[in-house]
């Protein structure tokens, strides 16, 4: 009510400037949201044409349309994308694990070095990750790693935990000191106050460290392209490319692909949106 009488309250020209701002900007908004979603929507549609439908009639509805393109996609690309489910199942617990456990102890614990320590963490995330493209190649090959899906979950592993680290540490500094200590009068040791205290309270910033590391693998193409020769470990990104040459630039059957493989991820935004934007926030990304 408050907000109604304080609008009631202003004189007529007020209020109609007001409301013309109202719709301006709702209408940047719209065209906005309208630009953001106009990609998505000629990927849906030009996934049901055939070559010759897209090349004579671009804009217009396909006539008919091709939903067995959507059936030969989902049987090409099933292998990648279970891959690519895995190698995420198995790593996005270990990074959340052991960044929560990390920025915990950064934040909380006092030891020689602790700042030295968060320091250089922190400088890693400077370092363009193509220029640690080698290196790890080296590594991953003496461990004879190659070609097995270990050769993706540990660099995935130890490479998202550096972004986690720093945000988990930034939010467990940011907690009143009160809450820590209230815990230790009444008995908690470090372990129960990670894990009955700081572990509650940091989900939605888990959630965002889930999200970011979900899609730092699904996107990535270069490091399974350059480690993972059998196609049957292979995960989407490559596949989904290999898919198309398959098809000899059969724009139908790829486009289809593409949105099979988006749909993981809008199902995880879907899902995850509310405690992402919440951890975001909270001052996730304030480091």
């Amino acid at each position: 009510m408050k907000p109604l009488r304080t609008v009631r309250s202003l004189s007529p020209s007020r209020r109609r400037r007001l409301r013309f701002s109202e719709v301006l900007s709702g209408a940047v908004l719209a065209v906005l949201l309208a630009l953001s979603l106009l990609p998505f929507a000629m990927m849906l549609l030009l996934s049901l044409k055939t070559n010759a439908d897209i090349f004579t009639r671009f804009w217009g509805l396909p006539q008919p349309a091709r939903w067995d393109f959507y059936r030969d996609a989902a049987i090409a690309l099933k292998g990648y994308l279970l891959n690519t489910l895995i190698v995420t199942a198995v790593v996005v617990p270990g990074v959340l694990l052991f960044s929560s456990l990390s920025g915990y102890a950064l934040a909380r614990l006092h030891f020689r070095g602790r700042d030295g320590v968060f320091a250089l963490i922190l400088a890693l995330l400077v370092v363009p990750g193509i220029l640690t493209l080698i290196p790890t190649y080296a590594l991953v090959q003496s461990m004879g790693l190659l070609n097995t899906r270990w050769a993706l979950i540990l660099p995935y592993l130890a490479g998202g935990q550096v972004l986690g680290v720093v945000l988990c540490r930034t939010f467990f500094t940011s907690l009143p000191d009160e809450l820590f200590e209230a815990m230790r009068l009444d008995g908690a040791g470090d372990v129960q106050i990670y894990r009955h205290l700081a572990l509650p309270l940091s989900l939605p910033t888990l959630a965002t460290i889930a999200i970011m590391t979900t899609l730092g693998i699904y996107n990535d193409y270069i490091w399974p392209l350059v480690t993972i020769s059998d196609s049957s470990l292979q995960t989407f990104t490559v596949g989904v490319t290999r898919f198309s040459g398959e098809f000899n630039l059969d724009y139908g059957p790829t486009l289809a692909g593409y949105v099979i493989g988006s749909l993981p991820l809008i199902a995880l935004f879907a899902i995850g949106m509310r405690a992402f934007v919440q951890g975001v926030t909270s001052g996730a990304l304030k480091a």
